[in-house]
């Protein structure tokens, strides 16, 4: 058993622990938004949506954050991809029961909502694959599966996959809205760059030391690095400029344009959410927790 897959079932293991006491006690104690994986608007409404370690959340204009039906899924992998419509992946609640298999490890899978995250079906692998970041581009669905450490493509919607490059360390990846078949891995050891559907990667010369990355609908590559500075690419190897800071430790990015959305935790592990409407030049805050949170 390889040491990813040992961890990957300990965190699992962890959060079903967590669920199980709480929903035992009536969870007194909510956690709330903490430890965002990703971030997501819906085309819909516009509603922003902060996928946790603790649960899927509509975080509105006023930035008070809601816990959608009062589901306490552990959201590893995110993102939305139509109207109401989300892809997900991580550990269940304990509550549903249809996310679970059997003798199988609490992986969800690739599972599906159309209805903004009230309710979620699996769509595949449910018991099997733990994908911790998905992205959904010109046909392809690319998700990295994390006990495996590699990347699969669905070109069926998320039905049939095919495994392709593994080992390289992977932290998360972002699909080209406009070049078929270009994918960008965030690495251990750098942004590498897949022009051929993620088979084979390779390294991105001057490329930032990116943590996260999201490539914007309009064609543009963003990256965050580990101290919060935010860099933009007109596309893969072409220039990076940096464009600002983040005010605080990042955990989830999201280009929409030259808006940028980020997840952050301050120095007191509280964790917020903020926008920028001009590239990471100014900030706004969309959430914070609260001083007890």
């Amino acid at each position: 058993m390889s040491v990813l897959l040992i961890f990957g079932l300990l965190g699992a293991g962890l959060v079903a622990g967590w669920l199980l006491r709480n929903r035992s006690q009536g969870a007194a104690v909510d956690p709330g938004v903490s430890h965002v994986h990703g971030l997501g608007v819906n085309p819909r409404d516009g509603m922003l949506f902060a996928a946790t370690h603790y649960g899927l959340f509509s975080i509105p204009p006023d930035g008070r954050a809601t816990r959608v039906a009062d589901r306490y899924q552990d959201t590893m992998g995110f993102t939305v991809v139509g109207d109401d419509h989300f892809l997900g992946s991580g550990h269940p609640d304990l509550q549903d029961a249809q996310l679970r298999r059997e003798g199988k490890p609490p992986h969800l899978g690739l599972v599906e909502s159309k209805d903004a995250g009230d309710t979620w079906k699996p769509l595949s692998l449910l018991g099997e694959a733990d994908f911790h970041s998905i992205s959904v581009a010109g046909g392809r669905t690319y998700a990295y599966e994390s006990t495996g450490d590699r990347l699969m493509v669905s070109t069926d919607r998320g039905s049939t996959w095919d495994s392709r490059a593994a080992g390289i360390g992977m932290r998360s990846i972002a699909a080209s809205p406009s070049v078929a078949d270009r994918v960008v891995a965030v690495t251990v050891g750098g942004l590498r760059l897949s022009d051929d559907g993620g088979r084979t990667f390779e390294s991105l010369p001057g490329a930032p030391r990116a943590v996260l990355a999201s490539w914007a609908a309009n064609g543009t590559l963003w990256t965050i690095d580990a101290d919060g500075r935010l860099f933009r690419s007109d596309g893969a190897g072409s220039p990076w400029s940096e464009r600002g800071v983040a005010p605080g430790k990042p955990q989830a990015l999201l280009a929409a344009g030259e808006e940028v959305f980020v997840a952050v935790e301050d120095s007191e592990r509280r964790t917020s959410i903020h926008a920028s409407p001009d590239g990471g030049s100014s900030w706004r805050q969309r959430y914070v927790d609260s001083p007890a949170g």
